[in-house]
């Protein structure tokens, strides 16, 4: 399989991961459905700390692909040629530049005990919030912890979401 097959078929995958209502298209309301869902599984109230910034970078997400798919109410194919374009074909900036908010807002989330950093038991909380199993998140912090001093970065997951979306590794990012 092709790095461009395999990156299509997994922003395939994320288009039907975040099409919440199952109504064939993306909008505003399923990204906002997608950070309450993130908020719920990680036992954050809204108002906490870290809420306002995740629903932020997921809407400000949500606006950046809506606005080069030219629609806010994006079918599969507008989704995929906005992801690609805006993400993909753009390599690491492109995926650091649109990508790095968001995972910085999880991370803020995840990282419990405030050092900006993932240890391996926030991973652990993290997959387990996306509907994945610790043996997933120990086998995954392995392979994302790049500089092997025991955390990852937010540079590290950004480069594991460039990867995983490019095909160079299968990572479960996506959750279940």
């Amino acid at each position: 399989m092709t790095t461009a097959v395999k990156a299509s078929d997994r922003l395939e995958e994320r288009f039907r991961l975040w099409d919440h209502n199952g109504n064939g298209v993306i909008e505003r309301a399923d990204f906002e459905q997608e950070v309450e869902g993130i908020l719920t599984r990680f036992g954050v109230e809204a108002s906490a700390p870290g809420a306002a910034g995740l629903r932020a970078a997921y809407l400000g997400l949500f606006d950046r692909l809506a606005q080069a798919a030219g629609t806010e109410q994006m079918s599969k194919e507008d989704f995929v040629r906005a992801a690609e374009s805006e993400i993909v074909s753009r390599g690491d900036a492109g995926f650091s530049e649109v990508l790095q908010p968001t995972i910085q807002a999880i991370m803020t989330i995840a990282d419990t005990d405030g050092d900006g950093r993932i240890n391996p038991s926030e991973l652990e909380r993290w997959f387990a919030a996306i509907g994945l199993n610790t043996e997933q998140a120990d086998e995954a912090f392995r392979e994302m912890d790049t500089d092997n001093d025991g955390s990852l970065t937010v540079t590290e997951l950004v480069a594991a979401v460039r990867d995983y979306h490019l095909g160079k590794n299968d990572i479960p990012l996506l959750g279940v």
